[in-house]
This record gives C-alpha cells, structure tokens and sequence, in this order.
C-alpha cells in the first residue's frame, strides 16, 4: 500500500507498506480525497511539533468494519476526524475538546494520505465518522474539518451577528472563516492578503473589501471606512508571522478581540506596548482545532444551502504525486486549496 510521509529533511516520500487491517471496533477507509492543510506544510518546514503524521482531512469509502461495528456500513462514503477527545476530562467536561490532553494523542493509521487507513475504536465510538451526504462531493468533504476549525473559533470568541470581522491572511482557512463569518450574519468582512489570487476568491466568496498587507495605510483606511474609524469588533490571525498579529492588533476596536487562529512560527515573539492593549481592553484568543459536533454543523449549513464551499479547491493530484501537490501548496500565488486524491476518487 502507498503511503505519503513526512521523509528526512523536510521532505515528502511516497512509501510502501503494509495495509493496516481492522481491529474489534476499527474500520478501514479508502481514501477518495484529503487536503492539504497549512499545518501540513509547518510539519514539513519543520515548524510544527505536536505531530508529525500528514494528511487530517480525509474522505473515502468504509472499506471493511472489525466486529462489533454496527454503522457505518461496507461502501459508505463519509469523513473522519483525526483527533477526537476523551469527553470524561475536566477540560471537556469546560467544553474546551481540543485542549483535551488525549485529543492530541489520537489519530489516523497511517495518516490522510494513504490509499487505505485505520480508524480506531476510540474514534467510531465517540463519533469521529461523519457519513457524507449525497449532496457534498468529495472535494467539498475534504473542506469539512478546516471549516470546522472556524467555526469552533466563532463560537471561542463570542461571535455574533452584527459584528464586523477582518481577516489578516486568506488561504484556504481564512477563505473558510470568511465565508461562515458572513453566513453567521456578519455585517462586514474584510481581509488582507499578499496573494491577488487570494484576494480576489475572497471577494468572489462574499468578502466586502480585501487590501495587500504590505500598505497598512491603505489597510486602516479600509478598516476605518466599514467601521466608521473604530476599528472592526473581531480580527482573525490566519497567518504565521508575528507581523500578521501585530496588523490585526491595529485593526481592532476597544474592547475588541483578536483572534490567533494561524499556528504561529516556532520561538516566534510579539512586542507590543502592554499598557495600550491593557487601556484598550484588547481580548487575545486564541483558537486551535474543532471537534466532531462542529464538523457536523458545517455539513449541515452546507446541505442546507446557508454557507456554500464551492469554487476553493483549485489543484488535484494523485497520491503519486503528493511531492507536487505540497510544493503547489506551499506556492499562495498559484494556489487556494490543493487535494490529494486517492483509490476512492
């Protein structure tokens, strides 16, 4: 069996190795899709140290079920969550799931990117596979756990309807967040973003107004003409270097919040006058992951017709090529999501 992983020197190698078979409780999937997410690409830079298994986005078909398990079904389509929490803890039991210290534990055998993977009795009972509707195609399925990462980040800050929201980076997750910020009934979405391809998918997405970051002047002058000179309500970090946050810092009205949704860079540090956040009554959240309800959620506005997911995956490749679906990837101008497809496709 073909396997995509993380290889010496941050690089990506195709292997082979034996096909995982199913334990009491576990399935098997063959994957039909699985994206390739920001977080992918700090593992392979060598800027993310909490895992080094790629591919967290996968979709395919249940190819075998291990005893005991009584749904999902041989030849069901669905989604499956990497990480899924204990729910028993003190932190879940706060609602806090993916600070859950066996969230991170959890995860796919052999990883998203390979033709067939395990997933284990932990995940089919707490409820980390999601059937697909027949509606969501398997491009839109590998979109559902980035959107959930956004949308747990609205529920994390507090987000109402009303408010008014600006994006520092729009990859493919800050595409995401834009989109379920104005389905959510956000009264204006701004963002900023080097990439001109970016820039404009945001605004073919429902983004109001997008301006290069590298024109701070032009960026406030944006921010200041939707706000009426106070600043937006929320600004979301949906980029690494600390420039992003500092930006969004400035964005921001009294007693607004900054979200850090972005993985930062590793030893990355943030000067900022504490005084002026502290007189300002700045809130500093930060967001990290989304659980199974979530997820669900997502399908569910997406079926619905309320958030649409169409139009964000701009490359394909086969599992063959994984090298080049990450160097596409890790190349904005050229690119808003890239997926890898598989035997399920």
């Amino acid at each position: 069996m073909k396997v995509g992983r993380l290889g010496a020197g941050g690089t990506i190698e195709l292997a082979e190795t034996d096909a995982p078979v199913a334990g009491p409780g576990e399935l098997i999937v063959r994957m039909a899709a699985c994206g390739v997410c920001g977080t992918d690409l700090e593992k392979v830079r060598g800027g993310y140290s909490r895992s080094t298994t790629l591919g967290h986005e996968p979709v395919g078909v249940v190819e075998s079920v291990g005893t005991g398990v009584t749904a999902p079904k041989v030849g069901d389509r669905v989604f499956v969550h990497h990480h899924v929490p204990c729910y028993r803890c003190t932190v879940c039991e706060r609602g806090e799931h993916p600070f859950c210290a066996e969230y991170a534990r959890t995860n796919l055998d052999p990883g998203g990117f390979a033709e067939r993977f395990r997933v284990s009795r932990a995940h089919v009972e707490r409820g980390a596979v999601l059937p697909l509707d027949a509606s969501v195609n398997w491009e839109v399925g590998t979109l559902l756990e980035p959107a959930g990462c956004a949308l747990t980040a609205l529920h994390r800050v507090g987000f109402t309807p009303g408010q008014t929201v600006f994006l520092v980076g729009l990859g493919p997750v800050g595409l995401l967040y834009g989109r379920l910020a104005r389905a959510l009934g956000a009264r204006w979405v701004g963002g900023a973003e080097i990439s001109a391809r970016r820039r404009a998918a945001a605004e073919a997405g429902g983004v109001d107004a997008t301006v290069d970051p590298r024109d701070p002047v032009e960026v406030r002058r944006r921010v200041d003409s939707a706000t009426g000179g106070e600043g937006v309500d929320l600004a979301i970090v949906a980029a690494s270097p600390a420039a992003a946050v500092r930006l969004a810092l400035g964005q921001v009205r009294r007693g607004g919040t900054v979200n850090l949704f972005g993985v930062p860079e590793p030893e990355s540090r943030l000067e900022e006058p504490l005084q002026s956040l502290y007189l300002r009554g700045i809130r500093i959240i930060p967001a990290y992951a989304t659980t199974d309800p979530e997820i669900r959620a997502v399908q569910e506005m997406v079926v619905s017709g309320r958030v649409s997911l169409d139009g964000l995956v701009s490359d394909r490749f086969p599992l063959a090529e994984i090298a080049a679906a990450f160097g596409r990837a890790a190349r904005p101008s050229e690119s808003l999501r890239v997926v890898v497809t598989g035997p399920g496709y």
